[in-house]
């Protein structure tokens, strides 16, 4: 079987050329785009990471493909209704990073409300004094989880352990799951209001995509906190950029931001192609960036040994299992 791997690491290259030598294996660290697909038309089996988009016109450049394996639990990259009309069945990663990704969380706040990233810029310069550096304690603060899936989960185990007190929204609530981690479901607006930090952990879908607009950061806390490592889209830029601004937030604690891919296409953006829109976004991500109340990671929160190794076998053992005629982690 023809399979090709786009945005591989060299270590991947490596493991899965070994695990799977009994196909036709092309591994490319590109991004699957128009340009970057032609050498691998005739691939029956694709796999991906976040970064590459398979929407209509991209999937009909692929007459031979039988299944897609994204390398990741999030499939919004993905035009999944397409992939059911061309009979491609599309699988993912759905374990792999729940305490990676929630540990990176708490990892972000614990750098905001004690002033981490504050405290280290400024003893590169030898200022040592500790002067507008005080942070607040978590114990007894009010943690807002929206989403209370796997990874969200994590996060109220971990808040436990803090000592907070974890208020949560979730389309579907789970009421056991409540009980036995001793938190409470409540509508988005008091989440939102009464909680001290938010921190969202939701899959993005059409309907959730700008779910953290202008009116949900007015609603806020005034000076509360906003962590974001599950997708970018879900948090209005133009209105995260606003409420920084204005001091309405205390600060954000970023793993992911809408547009982040643009700022690896910068160069293109500006020479080349001129589209207001996309140039706007790329500037106000930039401006957020350097605002001293907020820490941006690049999309760095599944990134731990232990993660990358599981999104890796459960990669091959997707491939294998379809090989054999079974299809497991399916996205229907």
């Amino acid at each position: 079987m023809k399979i090709t791997f786009f945005e591989c690491k060299d270590y991947e290259k490596k493991r899965y050329c070994a695990e799977l030598k009994e196909h036709t294996i092309n591994c490319t660290s590109s991004i699957l785009t128009a340009q970057t697909l032609k050498d691998y038309r005739d691939s029956e089996v694709i796999s991906v990471f976040i970064r590459s988009t398979l929407d209509k016109k991209n999937l009909a450049q692929f007459p031979n493909l039988r299944l897609i394996v994204t390398r990741s639990t999030g499939f919004d990259h993905i035009d999944l209704e397409e992939c059911q009309k061309r009979k491609v069945a599309v699988t993912n990663v759905p374990f792999y990073g729940e305490n990676t990704v929630a540990e990176h969380a708490f990892a972000l706040i614990l750098s905001l409300s004690r002033n981490i990233h504050k405290s280290y810029v400024r003893t590169l310069k030898d200022d040592f004094t500790i002067e507008d550096l005080q942070g607040f304690d978590l114990k007894g603060k009010i943690l807002g989880v929206i989403g209370t899936g796997h990874i969200g989960s994590h996060v109220i185990k971990m808040a436990k352990g803090f000592g907070m007190e974890v208020l949560a929204y979730d389309k579907y609530p789970d009421s056991l799951r409540a009980d036995v981690l001793q938190f409470k479901y409540v509508p988005l607006e008091e989440l939102l209001k009464e909680s001290d930090i938010v921190t969202i952990h939701m899959t993005l879908t059409p309907e959730t995509r700008h779910f953290i607009n202008e009116e949900s950061l007015r609603q806020m806390k005034k000076g509360a906190i906003l962590v974001n490592t599950a997708r970018g889209d879900i948090v209005d830029t133009d209105a995260l950029y606003k409420a920084l601004k204005d001091k309405h937030l205390g600060g954000a604690g970023l793993d992911v931001i809408e547009g982040e891919e643009l700022i690896k296409e910068e160069h293109e953006l500006l020479y080349k192609t001129g589209n207001p829109e996309k140039l706007r976004t790329l500037f106000q991500d930039k401006a957020i960036f350097k605002m001293d109340n907020v820490v941006f990671t690049p999309h760095n929160a599944f990134n731990s040994r232990e993660a990358v190794n599981r999104i890796m076998d459960t990669t091959i053992e997707n491939i294998l299992s379809f090989c054999k005629g079974k299809i497991i982690n399916q996205i229907k």
